[in-house]
């Protein structure tokens, strides 16, 4: 632990991350009606989102974990109808991932009622308290994609 941080100040902001995720993930479940996702096929969907056309190699790169955990995750959402997967005109080795509709506007969805939950939340904050947490989001992206062990750059 370096002399800016201590153990109590990193323990207060990873629970505070963790709370925040849960909440806001918990009441977009509550509101949509439907069964919530595992966390697995959210971090899939978000960054097939963010990179469409990514292959399956490339995902389990991204998300550290194996690629034949990623063929099941790719499978299942499949089913679900929430993924297209298509085969590389170049290379018919190689699976291309989009989103479907479905899961577009399900994706927009989940992201506007999340950004309406926050800005609500941020509202009744104090405006010290609501400055400080807007100006800290570009670093808490840093420290996420610090985390992921990617930059954000190309994302």
């Amino acid at each position: 632990m370096s002399d800016v941080t201590d153990e109590d100040s990193v323990d207060q902001l990873g629970g505070a991350l963790g709370d925040l995720h849960r909440v806001l993930r918990r009441r977009a479940v509550q509101r949509s009606g439907r069964a919530a996702l595992p966390d697995a096929q959210v971090e899939l969907l978000r960054l097939v989102q963010r990179r469409p056309g990514i292959g399956v190699k490339e995902v389990a790169e991204r998300l550290g974990t194996a690629a034949n955990t990623v063929s099941t995750l790719v499978g299942e959402l499949t089913a679900a109808g929430l993924l297209h997967r298509d085969r590389d005109p170049a290379d018919r080795r190689i699976v291309r991932l989009t989103l479907t509709d479905e899961a577009r506007q399900r994706t927009a969805w989940y992201g506007r009622y999340r950004r309406d939950l926050l800005a609500a939340a941020l509202d009744d904050l104090p405006e010290p308290d609501r400055r400080d947490l807007l100006a800290a989001a570009p670093a808490l992206r840093r420290l996420a994609d610090l985390m992921l062990g990617h930059p954000r750059a190309d994302d």
